[in-house]
């Protein structure tokens, strides 16, 4: 956030200090960045995700955590602690854009404020928490709609670095992240779809890279980060220092995740194949920013790996003959086959509008209860923080929205929002 709009927000604070001191203002408020000790939020719907909605009911809130939720009158609401009215709004976990450029990209057409590429097409060095700009417009914009959490992912290059998962709320990069690396982010490349190998269409520039090669690299990538974990393992100093594959090490054993982006038939075959030949952990990021990957036309063997399935629906079919709707009703056909599912916006400036990539899909058969999981608990899976963020359970972080109206209309609108317990300024 700004400093002037901090400061506008500590004016306001001051100011209603002043009107409940001249008790002009009815109900207690916590101000904008300050973590009340112990809090509760009573009367409003409460929408756990992991469990059914609980009507007039509360959560209360101790340090940052969720301590208790339940109806009313089960949850024990101790002395001195301030207490919100929810009657009449809804409660639900802070959204997460699964797929986002937030902090990384400010305005499009300013070199200046683009930090989402760098050089060369191999870079599992890169980190996407160290570029961020926690002072970036959109974070702000952003969160007032509901997104309290996203990944900010790098693109551009076949390997263009690693994710972080980041809350929208923080003076610096070291604040806004939850956890990093996320994902190393491999760009498929593209692939012939339906003609021989050696087909001329293919071959506009013989000096261009083919995508076999570009496979080819890939694989050597990964033999060398072997080669290096190996070779550091039975002896620190024999080898000096390459940041390179030592950024692969993690993703290597398991713990760090291969978030693949491919949009066609056979290219998420080859990174299926590709991944397991490697023994690689495997997230679809399926299709681009403008065009619907074919992920729901590969159900069946997605399903098989038990791959992750991050999606958008504001976006054209992949092909001229297919149905205008295709992009619509594709995580509806991705939930039926029951593949884990979240949605990202794959922008920065338009990642407000992410309730209503899943509305979209409600309205095209995507249940409505497996759309509000995919904008919380199943993206927060996804990611790996589910035991921290993505639904309202004792022991969770209180990264929550107070909201009026239905989540999944445009005329929703969120009236507090908290992050690890401290409240928002959403002016």
């Amino acid at each position: 956030m700004r400093l002037w709009s901090r400061r506008v927000a500590a004016a306001r604070t001051a100011a209603i200090a002043v009107a409940l001191g001249a008790g002009l203002v009815g109900s207690p408020v916590t101000a904008p960045g300050a973590a009340a000790e112990t809090f509760a939020v009573r009367g409003a719907t409460v929408h756990p995700v992991s469990s059914l909605a609980i009507d007039n009911g509360t959560v209360l809130v101790k340090d940052g955590r969720i301590v208790s939720v339940g109806e009313a009158g089960s949850v024990s609401v101790p002395s001195g602690a301030e207490v919100i009215d929810g009657t009449g709004l809804h409660l639900w976990p802070g959204l997460i854009d699964a797929m986002s450029r937030l902090g990384l990209m400010e305005i499009g057409s300013v070199l200046g404020t683009r930090d989402h590429t760098e050089l060369g097409d191999m870079n599992p060095n890169a980190r996407a928490e160290v570029a961020l700009n926690a002072s970036s417009s959109h974070l702000g914009v952003t969160r007032s709609n509901g997104i309290l959490l996203a990944a900010s992912v790098p693109y551009g290059r076949l390997v263009p670095g690693t994710s972080a998962a980041i809350a929208l709320e923080g003076w610096t990069w070291e604040e806004l992240v939850r956890l990093a690396p996320l994902g190393l982010n491999i760009e498929w490349p593209d692939m012939p779809a339906g003609r021989p190998k050696d087909d001329p269409k293919d071959k506009k520039d013989d000096d261009k890279p083919t995508w076999e090669d570009k496979v080819v690299a890939l694989d050597e990538m990964i033999a060398e980060a072997v080669a290096y974990g190996e070779a550091i393992a039975e002896d620190p100093a024999s080898r000096g220092r390459d940041v390179r594959w030592e950024a692969l090490q993690t993703v290597i054993s398991g713990e760090t995740p291969v978030w693949i982006h491919a949009t066609s038939i056979p290219q998420i075959r080859a990174a299926l194949d590709w991944t397991a030949r490697h023994g690689l952990r495997m997230v679809l990021v399926d299709g681009t920013s403008a065009t619907c990957g074919d992920a729901w036309q590969l159900a069946a063997e997605l399903k098989a790996r038990g791959i992750p399935v991050i999606v958008k629906t504001t976006r054209r079919p992949a092909r001229n003959y297919e149905p205008y709707d295709t992009p619509y009703r594709a995580p509806a056909r991705l939930a039926e086959a029951g593949l884990p599912l979240a949605f990202g916006s794959w922008t920065s400036a338009h990642a407000r509008r992410l309730p209503q990539e899943a509305a979209r899909a409600v309205a095209y058969g995507l249940p409505r209860a497996d759309a509000e999981r995919a904008l919380t608990l199943g993206a927060a899976e996804i990611f790996g923080i589910d035991d921290r963020y993505g639904s309202l359970e004792a022991g969770k972080s209180a990264t929550m929205i107070l909201v009026r109206g239905d989540l999944l209309e445009t005329r929703m609108n969120v009236e507090a929002a908290w992050i690890d317990g401290a409240a928002l300024d959403l002016d």
